[in-house]
């Protein structure tokens, strides 16, 4: 659900509470690997 992705709160929940910017790298490579 899309909405997920922008929201701030439930992002630590789904991204092992890893720090924003963390979770921004990992999400940026899974783009990149895809």
């Amino acid at each position: 659900y899309i909405e997920m992705f922008y929201n701030p709160k439930r992002r630590h929940s789904f991204s092992n509470d890893l720090s924003p910017v963390e979770y921004e790298k990992q999400y940026f490579k899974r783009l990149a690997s895809v």
